[in-house]
Parts: C-alpha cells; sequence; structure tokens
C-alpha cells in the first residue's frame, strides 16, 4: 500500500483560488465572470479540451450532480486545448453546443487558468469552497461521489457559517438554431438509395433521401437517454458509427443496421421496417478499466479475471462497454469490429453468439504497433474493411492512419507518430501529418480516404512504395467526421461535415490530389524541469465515509513508461504503491513521462452489507526537461 494514500480527506492548507483568467467566456450572456462574482457558491473548476474522451466521460459524470445542486453550486469548464483546432473560438464555441455542456467555460487558449491551478492533464476537476479557496483537486475520471460527497459537506459548513449563498448562477443557456441534423457523426447508405445518419446532436438517426437534405423520418424522441421501442419512444446518448447488418443476418437477428449508441456505451440494433431499437450489448454503464465490479469473462478468461485482456469473451447484454465510437462488418472474423474509443482497444461483436470479445490494444493510450497483446490506441474513432479483409482504423488522439491484419490482429501504423504531434502535411506517408482524424473509407483501388477533422480536410493515402503518399482531395470542410461511398457512383465521396450539419457530396479526382504542407505542430503544455532522481508521488485520499478497498487485491496500481523509452533509466514497469523513484539519463534531456494510476476505494461502514465500490482513474503525459539541481519531487494528485 502506498505512504501517499489515507483513509481519510484531509483537507488541503487554504489556499486562495487563482483569479479566472482567458480569451473569453461561454454561457454567460456575454458577461466575463470572476470569482468575487462566484462568491457563497460551491465552485468546480473542470480543465477539459474538447477532444479529449476521458473529458466528455467527465462532463457526463457532472451532468447529475450539476442538475441536483444547481442552486449551490457553479462548474466553470476551463477549455485548455491541445489541437490547434481547439483553440480556434468558433470551434470551442460548437464543442460547447455539441456536448450540451450547460454551465460557463472559460476559453483559456493560452493555459493561463491552467497554469495558475497547476494542472497537468486533462482532465482535471479543482473544487473551490464559498469563501474562494481551493479544498480539492482531482485528475482524470470516476470522482463523481467524491465531488458529490464533497459539495455536500461544503454545502453543510457554509450554510451554518452563514457563506453559503442560494440562487441561480452566472449560466445564460444559448439559442440553437434549428436545423435538420445536428452535429451528425456517421452515416450509411441504405438499401433504397437513402441515408441514414447518427444524429448526435438530435440523439436520434435520421434519415434522409437520396439528395442528402430531405428529411424522411427520425428513429428517436430526439430526448438523451438509454430506451429500446419504437421511434417514436426510443432514446440515444450521441449516437456515432453506424453498419448495415450483411443480408444473410438480417433476419435471423431482427434488425437491419448496428449502431454504436456512444454516450450509452452500447451497441443497438434497428429495424429499419418499423424504426424499432433494441439494445444488443452494453449495459448503459461505463467500463473502468480494473474495476471489480466489471463481469467475468466467458471461459474462465485470462491472468486479469477483472480487467479481462485479449481474447476475452463476455455475454454481450452484461458487459460493459466503454464509449463506442464505430462498427464496421469484417467478413474474415465473421463479426462486427467495434471501435471503443473509452479504452483504446478494439472488440468484436458477434451478434448471433451475444458475446463481444476483446481484439486487440492493452487499453494504455498511445501509438503502439504489434501484436494484439502490444498494441496501443488512443480514441479509435473510425473504421472501413478493404477488399482484403484488412480493418483501417483513424486513432484520432495520435492523428494517426492505421490498420488491423485480421488473420492475427497485429496493428500496423502507416501515418502518425504519436499522442504529441500532428499537423497538416502531405507527401511520403511515413512523415505525413493529421490532425485528430474521425473517419476512413477505404476504396477498391486499395487506396484510403481520411476524414481528417481537425484540419476540415478530405485527405487520400495511396499506396505504394517505402509506405505510400498522401494527398489532399478537399479542404475548408467543417469537421468531417465520417465517409459514406455511395453505391453506383465511384466518383464521389459523402463526407459528414459535422460541425456544419450537413452531408457533401465531393468528387474524387481521377488522379493525385494536391500537396499541401501546413507544417508540424506539438502539443503545447508547460514543461515541467526535474531533476535526475525523482521522487514520483500519486496522491490519492478516498472521499468521505469511503475506504481504500482491497478485497479483490490490491486497491492502487501506478505504470511508468516515458517517450523516448531512454529517457528512464530506472523506475519504469507496473507496481502497486503509488510511489516511485524514477532515475532519468541527462544525456537524453528531454520527453514526456507517461503515468497511470488506478485507486479503488468504497464504503467504510462495516455495517453495509453490499459497499458502494469507486475507481479512480488517470493517465497523465508530462512533459519533462532533466536540469541539474532541479525538483527532486514530482506530485500528481488523483485526489487530494
Amino acid at each position: 500500500m502506498s505512504r501517499v494514500t489515507s483513509t481519510s480527506a484531509p483537507r488541503l492548507p487554504r489556499v486562495r483560488a487563482s483569479e479566472l483568467v482567458g480569451r473569453g467566456w461561454l454561457n454567460t450572456g456575454g458577461k466575463d465572470v470572476t470569482l468575487a462574482d462566484l462568491r457563497g457558491k460551491v465552485v468546480v473548476l473542470d480543465f477539459w479540451t474538447f477532444c479529449c474522451i476521458n473529458c466528455l466521460h467527465v462532463l457526463d459524470e457532472l451532468r447529475e450532480i450539476e442538475e441536483r445542486h444547481r442552486d449551490v453550486l457553479v462548474i466553470v469548464g476551463v477549455h485548455s486545448p491541445k489541437f490547434v483546432h481547439e483553440a480556434d473560438p468558433v470551434a470551442l464555441a460548437a464543442a460547447v453546443e455539441r456536448y450540451e455542456v450547460h454551465h460557463p467555460v472559460l476559453d483559456d487558449p493560452d493555459l493561463v487558468t491552467w497554469q495558475a491551478f497547476t494542472a497537468r492533464a486533462w482532465p482535471t476537476l479543482v473544487v473551490i469552497d464559498p469563501e474562494g479557496y481551493v479544498v480539492a483537486q482531482m485528475a482524470g475520471e470516476g470522482h463523481a461521489h467524491a465531488v458529490e460527497t464533497l459539495v455536500n459537506e461544503l454545502v453543510a459548513e457554509h450554510e451554518a457559517k452563514g457563506t453559503l449563498h442560494r440562487g441561480d448562477g452566472p449560466y445564460v443557456a444559448p439559442t440553437p438554431q434549428p436545423t435538420t441534423l445536428r452535429f451528425p457523426a456517421k452515416a450509411v447508405e441504405l438499401p433504397g438509395g437513402s441515408f441514414l445518419v447518427a444524429d448526435a446532436g438530435h440523439h436520434a438517426l435520421t434519415e434522409v433521401a437520396a439528395d442528402g437534405e430531405t428529411l424522411v423520418r427520425r428513429i428517436g424522441s430526439g430526448e438523451r437517454g438509454l430506451v429500446d421501442g419504437g421511434p417514436d419512444v426510443a432514446r440515444f446518448s450521441e449516437p456515432n458509427g453506424l453498419c448495415l447488418v450483411p443480408d444473410e443476418l438480417r433476419e435471423r437477428l431482427g434488425y437491419d443496421v448496428l449502431v454504436a449508441d456512444t454516450v450509452n456505451h452500447a451497441l443497438r440494433g434497428v429495424r429499419l421496417a418499423d424504426g424499432h431499437v433494441t439494445t444488443v450489448a452494453g449495459t448503459g454503464e461505463q467500463y473502468m478499466v480494473g474495476a471489480v465490479d466489471n463481469v467475468t469473462p466467458l471461459d474462465g478468461g485470462t491472468a486479469h479475471p477483472v480487467e479481462g485482456g485479449v481474447g476475452d469473451r463476455w455475454p454481450a447484454r452484461q458487459v460493459k462497454l466503454s464509449s463506442p465510437w464505430d462498427v464496421v462488418w469484417s467478413p474474415q472474423l465473421a463479426a462486427f469490429v467495434v471501435a471503443m474509443a473509452g479504452n483504446h482497444t478494439l472488440w468484436t461483436f458477434d451478434a448471433e453468439q451475444g458475446s463481444v470479445t476483446h481484439l486487440a490494444g492493452t487499453m494504455n493510450e498511445g501509438l503502439v504497433d504489434g501484436g494484439p497483446e502490444q498494441s496501443w490506441f488512443a480514441q479509435p474513432s473510425g473504421l472501413s474493411v478493404d477488399a482484403a479483409g484488412q480493418v483501417w482504423l483513424a486513432d484520432a488522439e495520435t492523428s494517426a492512419l492505421r490498420r488491423l491484419d485480421p488473420a492475427d490482429a497485429h496493428v500496423h501504423s502507416v501515418a502518425g507518430t504519436g499522442l504529441f504531434d500532428f499537423g497538416h502535411r502531405d507527401g511520403a506517408a511515413e512523415q505525413a501529418l493529421f490532425q485528430h482524424p474521425l473517419g476512413v473509407a477505404a476504396l477498391p483501388d486499395g487506396s484510403v480516404l481520411v476524414a481528417d477533422t481537425y484540419n476540415g480536410a478530405l485527405r487520400r493515402w495511396v499506396p505504394g512504395q517505402d509506405g505510400g503518399t498522401v494527398s489532399t482531395l478537399a479542404t475548408d470542410l467543417a469537421e468531417p467526421s465520417g465517409l459514406v461511398l455511395p453505391a453506383g457512383d465511384p466518383d464521389h465521396v459523402l463526407v459528414v461535415e459535422s460541425a456544419a450539419h450537413r452531408l457533401t457530396r465531393i468528387a474524387l479526382p481521377a488522379g493525385a490530389g494536391t500537396q499541401v504542407d501546413g507544417g508540424a505542430h506539438r502539443t503545447q503544455r508547460p514543461v515541467t524541469e526535474i531533476g535526475t532522481d525523482v521522487a514520483l508521488e500519486v496522491v490519492f485520499h478516498p472521499a468521505a465515509g469511503q475506504k481504500l478497498d482491497d478485497r479483490w487485491g490490491p486497491s492502487t496500481s501506478l505504470q511508468v513508461s516515458a517517450t523516448p523509452p531512454g529517457l528512464l533509466l530506472d523506475g519504469a514497469g507496473d507496481d502497486v504503491a503509488l510511489t516511485r523513484t524514477l532515475r532519468l539519463d541527462p544525456s537524453v534531456g528531454e520527453g514526456v513521462l507517461h503515468v497511470t494510476a488506478r485507486a479503488a476505494s468504497c464504503d467504510a461502514d462495516p455495517a453495509i452489507e453490499h459497499p458502494a465500490c469507486h475507481l479512480a482513474a488517470q493517465d497523465w503525459g508530462v512533459p519533462v526537461r532533466v536540469v541539474e539541481g532541479a525538483d527532486a519531487t514530482l506530485v500528481l494528485p488523483l485526489h487530494g
């Protein structure tokens, strides 16, 4: 057990919160907000960036808390961008609307407030009491219970002191303009020539005519939720991927389209004849790596019965999923392949057997090729199968185009270098750069189209010597996120322009596209100067009324690695304790420390027969520079 964990939840020293400084505010009716304006309220700062799946998970974790405590709690989203596109104020405004952020958002493109509160990871939560003092900081997911507990404590304490002020906060709801589609994500062509669209902003599926515009019908009530039934009753929550069920399976399965219902962490089957929706995989809850209540795999599973591993198989309706983003049918695997963006893996869904199987990926976030047990992904978000059966994928957070060989589940990267490098650069694939692509489409000639989302471009990879080449076919698109190859029209592709709320038909040139060199970028975050010998401490304190949960083994885990790997001379690997001594190579000089920490807690009252379990988890990527005489301690707060 780590010496930096505790069964109590001590308060931090009373430190005044820094002022909220940025470029501007959203969801406030045009007004700036200061900490003085928030005095008397419990304030939670949510440091986020809209590309980050973990940040989107936290937005969903906070929704119910925000609604329950709206008269005493003000959540402030501090948007600190990772990608260049996310620093665009127009793109940020669209994302705030897209993800239904119902609280003020500070636009912090230069990471001024991020640095003032020493944030080191997306997402990070900072809790400020009604008198303006910081009382807690938490990184990662799984903190909903801790936040709610702390809010209740602070409300009781400050109501008794007379320093709590109930009433409305500074949030002012924007007025969206009605459109046929609202932030569409993906689309698929139906047998009659119309298109079924994952209409994420409407929490529905919308069928439009062959012109891509005329409304035919909606499937789903338009209310966020997980409800099966007819088209006016069923509910979705930000659906994304769509896949036609093979003809030979439709009658046996009873549905025609499989839907990746992302925020519901579920797969849904849709019968086109009457629009009836059925949940076919997932429980509606998010799969958290290492959670003790994860379902044991069928057939005994691997050596990790809680987390599972590659090859493990679960009953589809009993296992939790994690933000499935896209689905595609693989004839070679005789199953649907699922891009599980939330835990950076690929799974398969056997609809006839009613089971899901972990296909590839360690659940670590990054870009590592190799066998299914060694490969790392980072929010796989788009899938397509080519004529040879290869599964192509857009790996969003590594800005990479990758493929999986279904014969052995080996993963190969065609373009892209890692989590922190991106850009718009054509030419040889080995040096080509994308920016957070969300969609792919394999063409019959062996080339692959890429919806290069944050570059607003349609790109194409063409195979050839030395890895092939990349070119640009179209630019000035509004966050293209999905691609459809219309049957009988090989000269065009239908692009889902998510931020423009439309489908756009684009001609495919007969020859190569244009060559663009928009330069290379690297995620800009403050670099931490550290010495060669460093004491790493991950701080975790269970919420009040909770204790560390070691009923099924160690309650904590810590994994450390580095980019480049040679930066770490000692201290890499997995262990239980949340402290670690690291030794860095001064000849390498700088890089990124990758730290993954998890901590399980449960109700401390022995009288509770079935204590509630909670898992906090975070992946940090900390840019560091080795400097003689610099700080010998690196402290990362998981919950402190």
